[in-house]
This record gives structure tokens, C-alpha cells and sequence, in this order.
């Protein structure tokens, strides 16, 4: 009787599992690239051969790089530009001097805004230009230009940065505010650093610099890696640091299903994998790993300087070496799909599985 039992269970089981699919997370990447594909969508196979073609072929979903330029060391000086402030302090110990009172030794003067021009007012000699030197070589020539009026005069200057020579670090840190800039040679972590430091809030930060109405943008973790990315601030410019924006869509039969936002320049779809946990090996078909793309109708070519269609299919074998460094070579653009197709075989090996399971139950019964 239990014998007849376990049978009946087995039929009955075998008959569910004949009469509906098994629970899947992902399609099966026939599918997908089979014949029953759409004659629309174009179906790439990545190689290492075919990589060199795809590398050239248009980004999408952005203009494919950072827009980010070269360092260049300035001097340790700075330069007094318009809009700073110049306080200028004589000392003078002639009898009867035009500039001190009596008994005076020294008098500071009213603190002046540096013009347009690049002047200030100095009584006695009218406008000095001083925009553009250095507060040093301006000292130079303010008692220059008070020499024949009061030759044993001397001078001493104290500049307070303007706008062109201060910077702003507008969101993202923890202390946003202007920062003046001691001189010609303040890099963007430092000004970042003057600022507290990137706010922990912002995730996968982004640094925008903002100068003379062009923007340019680069990765945080690329600034921290890369010492010729940070590049020397200038007065005027303005520093944001946001949240990086571009993301890749993840599903199927890895670990995670998610939206995954880049967290530096470039992602591989072999790290892409890795940053999804790896696939799920009971379920994953390691010969069916798929990037979906679409493509602009003016990047579409025929001779394989673009692609065929504007929505393609690319797909990856990582069971042999041509396929892995394939995809350690192709690069994820934004908006992508990352699949992991499902594995025909696996929910057939279960389903054998039970069966085995089923019969050895029996074979105990007799």
C-alpha cells in the first residue's frame, strides 16, 4: 500500500511539473536572441574579436567620458585682481610729512576696492594700477609712486580676496560657502577640504566645477585615485558636488535585481557582475549573459563602425576565456540592461532530481 502510494505521488508530481513551468526569475536566452526574436533587434556575440569594433562604435545615454581637463601648476604667489579689497598702512618719519599727522609714525589708510580697471585711489599720486600683481610687487610700486612726495616713506599691504579670487563650493560639502583663495595654486581637494569634506550623505558624489559658463564633471573615487585630475581652482569658480547620475538596470538570475548607479568612470560587464553579487548558480546560465542597448537611428552603420540596428542584444559566454576577457573589455553605458539569463537545463536536472528522490522512496518501501 505505501508503495502504491509513492508511486501515486510521483505520478502526480511528474504530471504538475509536465503541466506547468517551474518558477523562473528571468528569461532563458533563447527567448531573447532565438528565432522567435523580433527581426528589428540586431544580436551581437562578444568575442575578443568583435570587442575592437564595439569599442569604437557611439556611448549612449551620455557624450561617453568625463568632461574634465588638464592640470596645470600656477605660482605659489597670488595676484590682486578686481574686486579685492587693499588696505595700505604708510609709516613715515619725516618732520611735517603731506601723508601723517603730527607725532604720527604710521596711518592706515581707508581700505579700498580694487576697479574694473584694475586701480586703486592713493592720495597724493591719484589712481595706481596694482590689478594683476602680486601684493608684493604692488607695495613696490605704490612707494614708488609716493617717493617724491615723501622719500623715507614706506608701505605695507594687506589684501581681502574678491570674487575673482575667491571660490565657491556650493552643495555637497559640509561647509558650503566662499572660500578665498591664499593663492594661484589651491587645488580642488584642497578647496573641497577647506569645505569639511564631502557631505556623507551624497551617495556616489560627483564633483561639477563650474568656470567662465562651461562645466566640467569627474567622479570623487577619480579625483581621490588620480592626481592629475585635481586641477588648480581659479577665482570665480564654482564647485558642486552631486550625486553621479547615470545607472545600469540589473535582473535576472544574479544576486541582486536593482538599479545600480556608476560609481566611477567606467564599469566592465564583468564588474558589473561582481557588483550584482555574481549569478545565482542554481538557476544561471553562464552561456546567456545579455546587455541590452539602444542606439541612436544616426549611429546606426553598416560596416561595422556602429551598430546594426537601434536595439541591440549582446551576448556573452563566460565559460571559456574568449568570452570573460570579452567582457572584461565592454563597457556598460547608462541605461543598459545587464541580464542574467535562466539555465534550461538546471530546473530539468531537478526535476530529475526528484525523480531519483521519488524512485529510491519506493525502492525503501519494498
Amino acid at each position: 500500500m505505501k508503495s502504491r502510494a509513492v508511486i501515486a505521488g510521483f505520478l502526480l508530481a511528474m504530471s504538475f511539473l509536465s503541466g506547468c513551468a517551474l518558477p523562473r526569475g528571468g528569461p532563458i536566452a533563447s527567448e531573447i536572441v532565438g528565432d522567435s526574436a523580433p527581426d528589428d533587434i540586431a544580436i551581437e556575440v562578444v568575442t575578443r574579436a568583435s570587442i575592437r569594433d564595439i569599442k569604437n562604435w557611439p556611448a549612449t545615454g551620455w557624450h561617453g567620458h568625463y568632461h574634465w581637463f588638464e592640470r596645470q601648476v600656477g605660482p605659489s604667489t597670488r595676484v590682486i585682481r578686481a574686486g579685492d579689497l587693499v588696505t595700505l598702512t604708510v609709516w613715515d618719519n619725516q618732520e611735517n610729512s603731506l601723508l601723517l599727522g603730527p607725532a604720527e609714525r604710521s596711518t592706515p589708510l581707508r581700505p579700498e576696492e580694487v576697479a574694473l580697471d584694475g586701480t586703486i585711489f592713493v592720495p597724493y599720486v591719484d589712481n595706481i594700477k596694482v590689478g594683476g600683481l602680486t601684493p608684493q610687487a604692488a607695495r613696490r610700486e605704490i612707494q614708488g609712486r609716493l617717493a617724491p612726495i615723501a622719500p623715507s616713506a614706506q608701505v605695507q599691504i594687506e589684501v581681502e580676496s574678491g570674487q575673482l579670487n575667491s571660490a565657491d563650493l556650493v552643495t555637497g560639502v559640509n561647509q558650503p560657502g566662499t572660500y578665498p583663495l591664499v593663492d594661484r595654486n589651491v587645488s580642488l581637494l584642497s578647496l573641497i577640504a577647506l569645505g569639511g569634506g564631502v557631505d556623507e550623505s551624497v551617495e556616489n558624489p560627483l564633483v561639477r566645477l563650474v568656470r567662465s559658463g562651461k562645466s566640467y564633471e569627474v567622479p570623487v573615487d577619480t579625483l581621490y585615485k588620480d592626481p592629475s585630475k585635481n586641477v588648480i581652482i581659479r577665482g570665480g569658480d564654482q564647485v558642486i558636488v552631486d550625486e553621479e547620475e547615470r545607472f545600469f538596470l540589473a535582473i535576472g538570475a544574479t544576486q541582486t535585481e536593482k538599479q545600480v548607479f556608476f560609481h566611477k568612470e567606467h564599469i566592465t560587464a564583468m564588474e558589473a557582475l561582481s557588483l550584482l553579487g555574481g549569478l545565482v548558480d542554481a538557476r544561471a546560465n553562464p552561456q546567456g549573459i545579455l546587455v541590452l542597448r539602444e542606439y541612436e537611428q544616426s549611429a546606426l552603420r553598416a560596416d561595422r563602425t556602429g551598430p546594426a540596428s537601434s536595439q541591440m542584444v549582446f551576448l556573452f559566454d563566460i565559460t571559456d576565456a574568449d568570452g570573460v576577457f570579452a567582457a572584461k573589455n565592454f563597457q556598460i553605458q547608462p541605461s543598459d540592461i545587464v541580464m542574467a539569463s535562466e539555465s534550461a537545463i538546471k530546473p530539468a536536472q531537478a526535476v530529475i532530481a526528484l525523480a531519483g528522490s521519488l524512485f529510491a522512496l519506493n525502492n525503501v518501501f519494498e
